[in-house]
């Protein structure tokens, strides 16, 4: 298979503190996807009563796809092993879940086509969507690219090859969203998975983050073909400059990962919230309408809980 080669440009500055800020490179792609997708948001967004700070998120989210593409993080990353992966964590851990924070199923589905709005529906609930955003395929889809990309030929592959780089930033952005779109749930999903469900997904992800970061620290130099023919003499050496990568997957990736579980224990006590006030309501109705207060706990009274305990 013919696959457009990356050309290695051995005369890029030294990376300092001044190139931090002045390296740039216009990547078409990114900036493409980044301006249809946030035109098309925003477009939509005003067409509904839309929340601002759902709004923020999604272009956020599109601005560091942008950012790690066009940025030194673009310029760098077939120079620099820690570099990549420093682009590649936020492209699986940040970029998704500020684009799953912006809801962006829910306005489409508002403000798509009548025939568009029902096949999402259908299929939005259907087997295949079920089976995907299962917690043990979501925890999977989560922690598999990481394991694909620096544990097989592919991460070597996606430094020489343009295309493949570019599937594979494609492939990561993709899956994270899956992940915290299915967790998040600001968006309607096929399954209403527990919010401690994915307190413990993030916690294998941690295990798993500093399992990788242990081999690639302790381990065989990557792609040394690739990083050879770069003639590097700044900077730091090879096995340091993995070791820092290594730190960047392990530590960075448990950091990005702080956010969305923030998030989620906000969400969890709204729901809780709520759920109270629901149950209140309920009481107050009963109350008025002159009936015998439901005898037993208070969580046998919640349909929602009951229905749960039952299962078990």
């Amino acid at each position: 298979m013919h696959t457009e080669r990356i050309e290695i440009v051995p005369d890029l500055p030294p990376l300092s503190g001044s190139t931090l800020f002045t390296a740039w490179t216009f990547d078409v792609p990114a900036v493409v996807v980044a301006l249809a997708l946030g035109v098309g948001y925003v477009a939509a967004a005003r067409r509904q009563e839309w929340s601002a700070g759902r709004t923020t998120a999604f272009l956020s989210g599109l601005a560091t796809l942008v950012l790690v593409t066009c940025s030194f993080l673009g310029v760098y990353d077939t120079t620099l092993f820690w570099v990549r992966a420093t682009q590649n964590t936020v492209l699986l851990m940040v970029t998704p879940l500020l684009l799953a924070l912006g809801a962006p199923v829910t306005l489409l589905m508002r403000t798509a086509p009548p025939k568009l709005a029902t096949w999402l529906r259908t299929h939005g609930r259907g087997r295949f969507a079920q089976f995907i955003t299962f917690p043990l395929c979501v925890t999977v889809v989560l922690i598999a690219p990481f394991l694909l990309i620096y544990l097989t030929p592919l991460y070597e592959l996606s430094l020489d090859s343009a295309v493949v780089g570019g599937l594979v930033r494609v492939a990561l952005v993709l899956a994270g969203f899956l992940y915290f779109y299915s967790r998040v749930q600001l968006d309607p999903t096929p399954r209403n998975g527990s919010h401690l469900v994915s307190v413990w997904i993030s916690f294998t992800e941690v295990v798993f983050d500093g399992a990788l970061g242990l081999v690639l620290w302790l381990g065989p130099l990557l792609a040394p073909a690739h990083y050879d023919a770069v003639h590097r003499d700044w900077g730091p050496d090879r096995r340091t400059d993995q070791i820092i990568g290594a730190g960047v997957l392990w530590i960075g990736g448990d950091v990005a990962g702080l956010p969305f579980v923030g998030a989620l224990f906000i969400r969890w006590a709204r729901d809780d919230e709520k759920r109270a006030k629901r149950l209140d309501r309920k009481l107050d109705e009963e109350a008025a309408a002159g009936e015998a207060p439901a005898k037993g706990l208070w969580w046998e009274n919640d349909p929602e809980l009951a229905e749960r305990f039952r299962r078990s």
